[in-house]
């Protein structure tokens, strides 16, 4: 008896009957006052304070800084890309399904001030955004963008201006490799960091950190008197302070701190 053969070409594969893209929904934002206090905390700052806070995987350690001076401090949106399926979706389609997915769509969501933050394993053969999309998310008041993996056409978006944290480049496009774009502000775990969307990203030389929305005037009340009493120390330390007096400060140097700080309101009141 012989055995059957099958064209498998020429079957067809059933779909898996997902829905995409998968949307969050709305972004709730943290109200502007608090973003714009958090821009004079670093990243050094807001990671050790959430630290002492109890908020410990706070660091996207994957992407690097690829603006050098950059300083950013605003609301996540995000996007998720996901491992490729060809019942769910195939890059065969390409930029026309792209268009209709999540990667077209998060943009739309952007407002003023927003940190589009990627979700894509530090895949390194997907082009999460080139160009054009990064053009279009300037002109909508983007702040900046982290990937967890990297993008394409790095030399024309060195000349958009748009701060760029990223593990690396590639000449591929979004859905050319093992990945697609999946959800847009969805939950999405970036180099192991969770980062939900409304959550505020600080980013700046040192890398970047993600702190949790409700937590942000906490946040702002611990690290704010930190870095006021770095100043002083770093004053200090500078003349040729002793260390173990200013860094941090003992009972003596808080008891120096407390006066400088009183010497500083009453020269500012003068000055009135």
């Amino acid at each position: 008896m012989s055995r059957p053969t099958y064209d498998y070409t020429a079957i067809e594969v059933p779909s898996a009957g997902v829905s995409l893209p998968v949307d969050g929904g709305p972004v709730a934002r943290p109200h502007p006052d608090l973003i714009a206090q958090l821009q004079q905390v670093s990243t050094a700052t807001a990671s050790a304070t959430m630290h002492r806070l109890g908020i410990r995987q706070t660091f996207i350690q994957g992407p690097l800084p690829r603006t050098p001076g950059a300083k950013i401090v605003g609301p996540a949106v995000t996007l998720a890309f996901m491992p490729q399926r060809e019942d769910v979706f195939s890059g065969a389609a390409q930029e026309g399904a792209e268009k209709r997915g999540a990667l077209w769509a998060v943009f739309e969501t952007v407002e003023t001030g927003d940190v589009l933050v990627i979700q894509a394993f530090a895949n390194r053969y997907t082009g999460c955004v080139g160009e054009m999309l990064t053009t279009y998310f300037r002109g909508r008041g983007g702040a900046g963008i982290v990937v967890d993996g990297c993008v394409r056409d790095w030399p024309n978006i060195q000349t958009i201006g748009v701060p760029l944290w990223s593990v690396g480049f590639t000449p591929n496009y979004a859905s050319q490799a093992e990945l697609f774009p999946w959800g847009l502000n969805v939950p999405v775990n970036v180099s192991t960091a969770l980062v939900l969307p409304g959550d505020v990203i600080i980013a700046d030389d040192d890398g970047v950190v993600v702190a949790p929305r409700q937590m942000i005037p906490l946040i702002l009340e611990h690290t704010l008197a930190h870095e006021e009493w770095e100043i002083f120390s770093r004053i200090k330390l500078a003349e040729g302070g002793a260390l173990s007096k200013y860094y941090p400060l003992n009972e003596e140097g808080w008891a120096e701190y407390e006066e400088w700080k009183k010497l500083g309101s009453s020269q500012s009141k003068s000055a009135q």
